[in-house]
């Protein structure tokens, strides 16, 4: 595959449109959160095609996108995961919730004090922003998003987690530098399981 401006402008509303659908399909409020995370990534890719149009760079579109992947996701899934479960069932998922908001405020506050920069690269944009112990948010990150799926009880968020675990390995191998927007990426195309989930629930 091979992104684009067009690529992620059509790819970002045609996964919100399954958020859309998929919220319209809540029937209990605690698992409103999770069917919303398409319309959040359909979003997400919609920004990065204003970052593309815009050449990289500095600027509003380039931190709004990396708000939405740094902090807001690894806070958002977890909180999700948990509000969507049995109440028996939660407490094996403090420990992802409490890594994402120990991820999540670190995140918010380096983006807060430093800037972000994203640069086009081939079929790829690539971000940077000054991160120390990026071995060690990188953990409390996967630990937070594909950490919480995989400890759901649900076999179609069990399979999220998996296919996102999956796909982060395989985007840290091919594109090490641009890991953050082709893992955002295939995990915004995962996310459409959250449509069949939400239609199977009780």
């Amino acid at each position: 595959m091979c992104w684009s401006a067009t690529a992620d402008l059509w790819a970002g509303l045609g996964i919100g449109a399954v958020g859309v659908a998929s919220l319209a399909s809540v029937r209990r409020p605690g698992d409103a959160p999770l069917a919303a995370l398409p319309l959040l990534l359909g979003a997400h890719q919609v920004v990065e095609a204003v970052v593309w149009h815009g050449g990289g760079g500095t600027g509003p579109a380039t931190l709004a996108w990396a708000v939405i992947a740094l902090p807001l996701l690894p806070l958002w899934v977890p909180v999700g995961v948990l509000t969507a479960a049995r109440p028996d069932d939660r407490p094996r998922l403090l420990a992802p919730l409490v890594a994402g908001i120990a991820t999540a405020g670190f995140l918010a506050y380096r983006l807060a004090t430093r800037p972000v920069t994203a640069e086009i690269r081939g079929h790829t944009l690539g971000y940077a922003v000054d991160l120390p112990h990026a071995p060690l948010l990188l953990a409390g990150y996967l630990l937070a998003t594909v950490g919480a799926l995989l400890l759901a009880r649900d076999r179609l968020l069990r399979l999220l987690g998996l296919v996102t675990g999956t796909g982060a390995v395989v985007c840290a191998l091919l594109w090490s530098t641009e890991f953050i927007s082709t893992w955002c990426a295939l995990a915004a195309v995962a996310s459409l399981l959250i449509l069949v989930w939400i239609r199977r629930r009780p």
